[in-house]
């Protein structure tokens, strides 16, 4: 299987390479809401392609933000509504350093202290967060919300409490139940 995914992510970065600035948005239908991220493929091509990679393996759909912090981000992409863990592939290089910064809006890969450690989960910044574009190495900023930020928003605003090993969970799952490519 990895052997098939390592040529696939290949020729999954080598077209958006070939892709101009901001070419693909991804459409994230959550139960709260859509929201529209317009991609930027020129400044964060490996980071692109690995998330439309995941989009297209349908890798995103049940998944819940599981990390909602108002005044800050909104994290998703890697755990159910039980909170746990979905497969994922090998770690990207970082590509923060871009020109892209996290502000309001932008959408970045989350990853752990190690700053070549993201693998699908990503956050999207509630405010503007420009200390993240250099802290530990950096937070890659590889897209931005062009519609539905009033989901953002909402989603931002829900209750949370702890959960297990985790801080700042939605009472109520806030889930992502279609994650699509529309150009």
């Amino acid at each position: 299987m990895k052997r098939f995914l390592r040529p696939a992510l290949a020729a999954c970065l080598v077209l958006a390479a070939a892709l101009p600035a901001w070419a693909q948005k991804v459409r994230l239908a959550t139960s709260a809401g859509d929201i529209v991220l317009q991609l930027d493929a020129d400044k964060a091509p490996a980071t692109v392609a690995n998330f439309v990679a995941y989009v297209r393996a349908g890798h995103y759909d049940g998944t819940v933000f599981h990390r909602v912090i108002d005044g800050f981000m909104i994290q998703g992409g890697g755990m159910d509504a039980r909170l746990r863990e979905k497969p994922t592939r090998a770690p990207i290089k970082l590509e923060a350093g871009n020109g892209l910064s996290n502000v309001r809006g932008a959408v970045a890969m989350a990853r752990t202290a190690n700053p070549d450690s993201a693998t699908a989960q990503f956050f999207i910044n509630v405010v503007d967060n420009p200390r993240l574009d250099t802290f530990g190495g950096g937070y890659a900023v590889f897209g931005q919300v062009v519609q539905g930020l009033d989901v953002v928003d909402r989603i931002k605003a829900v209750p949370t409490q702890p959960q297990g090993l985790h801080q700042n969970v939605p009472v109520t799952p806030v889930t992502i139940t279609k994650a699509t490519v529309e150009q």
